[in-house]
C-alpha cells in the first residue's frame, strides 16, 4: 500500500470517529419557549398538562387538545363559513341585565382580596358607537343575547398557556360569550390581544426592578429576580415560604385593570411591589383568570419546588369536573397545517386553481423548451471517396488510345518503390552492376530483372503505348512485387 492511500485511510478513520462522536453526543438543552403539551423541554408544557386530569378532578380522555380557532370550537363552526365581525363587542343592557340578575357563585372570605387599582391610563370605552353603525352594533347585541339564551353548549373550562395571545373579534366574541353562559377560561400570556384587553377592561406594563446598591462598591445594581405572593391566605400558606422566586426575564409583563374594571376585578396574585401578576375578572356567570407569567406553568417552573404551587394554585381557582379544553392553536396551529400552501389547499376553489396553474406551467414548459430548441441535424459521416476518385483518374486516361503518361507514372511509382525497398537512392536500371544488386536482394533471377529493365527502357523511349504494351507494363511490374523478396 503506498503512502498516499496510507494518508486516505488515516483520514477515512478520524472523519469516522468525527461522525460518532458527533452523533452520540448529548443535544444542548433548548431553553426555546414553546410552552407546548408535547415537549419536554425546560419552557415546554408537558408536565402541567400531563397533571392537568389529576389537578382539575376529571377523567384524562375529558382533557381534549384544541388545534382550531376559538369560534370553531366553541360555536362548533368553521370560521370561514361565517362573516368576519368588525364592529366593536358591546354587551348588551338586556343581555348585561339578563346576567346580572343570574346568582353569582359564592365567594368565601379567603376570595375577598383586596382590588386593584387603576392607574392613570387612558380608559377604552368599547361602548361607543358612531351613528353610522348603530343599526349594525343592534344587529350584534341581538346575536349576543340570542347566543347566551341558547342552551346547547355543554360547559368546558378553556386554558390558554402561551407567550402571546392572539386572536381575532370572531374569536373575542364567541369567548366572550363562552364565559358569560357560566364557564371559565384561564390565559396565561405575556402580551395580549389589545381589543380583547380593551374588551375585558384590562392592560399590560414591562416591570422595572427597583435598584439595590450593594454594600462593598455602594453601586446600584438591578435585581434578577421577582418574588410573587398568593393574595389567599389559605393558599399562601401551601406555598413553601409564603413566596415564589422567579427570574426576572421569566416574570417581566405586569397586569393594570382599567378604572370601569378595578371595582370587579380581584387579584389572586402580586409581585412584592403589589403590582398584579394574575386576575380574576368576572363576566356574565363565569370568570377570566388573566395572568401575566406563562413561563410559570412550564416544567422547569412545574418541577422546581418551590415554584411549583404557583400554577397549581392559579388551577385550583378553576372548577373541577368540568371538560377542560387545552388551546394548542395559538402555538401549532390547525392539526396538519405545516404545509405553506395550506391556504390554498384549504378550498375547494382554491385548490383546483392552484392545480391547473401549476399544470398550465408544466405544459408551458414542455411547450415552449421544445419551440425554443434549435433543432440538431444529423451528420452523416463523410464517405471514403479515394477508390473513386482513382477510378475516375484513370478512366481520363483511358479515353486516349496513348498512354504514355499513365505508363510513365506507373514506371515512376515503381522505381520508387525499388529504391524505398531495397535501399537503392541512385537507382539506374540501365547500370548492370544495379541490376545485379536488385536481383540478389529481390532474390529473382538476373535474367528476369534484365528483361523488366529492357521492358521498362523500351515504354519511356517508344513514341506511343497502346493498350497492349501497357497490359504487358503493368503485369511485368506486379509479378515482381509478388515474387521479389
Amino acid at each position: 500500500m503506498t503512502t498516499f492511500r496510507w494518508y486516505m485511510l488515516g483520514l477515512g478513520l478520524l472523519f469516522a470517529a468525527y461522525v460518532a462522536v458527533e452523533y452520540y453526543r448529548p443535544q444542548p438543552l433548548d431553553w426555546t419557549p414553546t410552552l407546548r403539551n408535547d415537549h419536554k423541554i425546560p419552557y415546554g408544557a408537558y408536565v402541567l398538562y400531563d397533571q392537568l386530569p389529576a389537578v382539575l378532578g376529571v377523567p384524562r380522555a375529558e382533557v381534549k387538545t384544541v388545534r382550531a380557532p376559538i369560534y370553531s370550537q366553541i360555536e362548533g363552526v368553521d370560521e370561514d363559513a361565517t362573516t368576519e365581525v368588525t364592529e366593536a363587542i358591546v354587551l348588551p343592557d338586556s343581555a348585561a341585565a339578563a346576567t346580572e340578575e343570574a346568582p353569582a357563585p359564592d365567594t368565601t372570605a379567603a376570595d375577598s382580596l383586596r382590588i386593584v387599582v387603576p392607574t392613570s391610563e387612558a380608559v377604552v370605552s368599547t361602548a361607543a358607537a358612531d351613528s353610522a353603525t348603530t343599526a349594525t352594533a343592534e344587529e350584534d347585541d341581538q346575536d349576543y343575547a340570542a347566543g347566551l339564551r341558547e342552551s346547547s353548549f355543554a360547559p368546558a373550562t378553556y386554558v390558554f398557556v402561551a407567550t402571546s395571545f392572539e386572536l381575532s373579534r370572531q374569536d373575542c366574541r364567541s369567548l366572550l360569550r363562552h364565559v358569560a353562559r357560566g364557564n371559565e377560561v384561564l390565559i396565561a400570556a405575556e402580551s395580549f390581544d389589545s381589543f380583547f384587553a380593551d374588551t375585558v377592561g384590562f392592560g399590560t406594563s414591562v416591570y422595572v426592578p427597583p435598584m439595590k446598591v450593594q454594600k462593598k462598591t455602594e453601586q446600584p445594581i438591578l435585581t434578577d429576580s421577582v418574588s410573587l405572593q398568593l393574595s389567599n391566605p389559605a393558599l399562601a400558606r401551601q406555598a413553601a415560604g409564603g413566596g415564589f422566586r422567579l427570574p426576572l426575564l421569566a416574570a417581566s409583563s405586569r397586569l393594570q385593570a382599567r378604572p370601569n374594571l378595578s371595582s370587579r376585578a380581584t387579584q389572586l396574585a402580586a409581585d412584592d411591589r403589589g403590582q398584579p401578576v394574575l386576575l380574576r375578572v368576572p363576566h356574565g356567570r363565569g370568570h377570566f383568570y388573566i395572568c401575566s407569567v406563562p413561563l410559570a406553568f412550564s416544567n422547569y417552573f412545574v418541577l422546581q419546588p418551590r415554584t411549583s404551587s404557583f400554577a397549581f394554585a392559579a388551577l385550583s381557582y378553576l372548577p373541577t369536573g368540568r371538560t377542560v379544553w387545552w388551546d394548542e392553536y395559538q402555538k401549532q396551529g390547525r392539526r396538519g397545517e405545516q404545509s405553506l400552501l395550506r391556504v390554498l389547499l384549504e378550498h375547494e376553489a382554491l385548490r383546483y386553481a392552484t392545480y391547473l396553474t401549476l399544470a398550465a406551467a408544466a405544459l408551458f414548459v414542455l411547450v415552449e423548451a421544445r419551440r425554443r430548441q434549435r433543432i440538431i441535424p444529423v451528420l452523416k459521416p463523410l464517405p471514403n471517396t479515394s477508390l473513386l476518385f482513382t477510378r475516375t483518374v484513370a478512366s481520363l486516361y483511358h479515353h486516349g488510345t496513348d498512354h504514355t503518361l499513365i505508363a510513365e507514372k506507373k514506371i515512376n511509382l515503381f522505381l520508387e518503390h525499388l529504391r524505398t525497398r531495397y535501399h537503392e537512392p541512385g537507382l539506374d536500371l540501365t547500370d548492370e552492376a544495379t541490376r545485379e544488386r536488385l536481383a540478389q536482394k529481390s532474390g529473382l533471377p538476373r535474367a528476369e530483372v534484365d528483361a523488366l529493365s529492357r521492358r521498362i527502357h523500351f515504354v519511356l523511349t517508344a513514341r506511343q503505348v497502346s493498350d497492349a504494351e501497357l497490359l504487358a507494363l503493368n503485369k511485368a511490374i506486379n509479378t515482381f512485387r509478388h515474387v521479389a523478396a
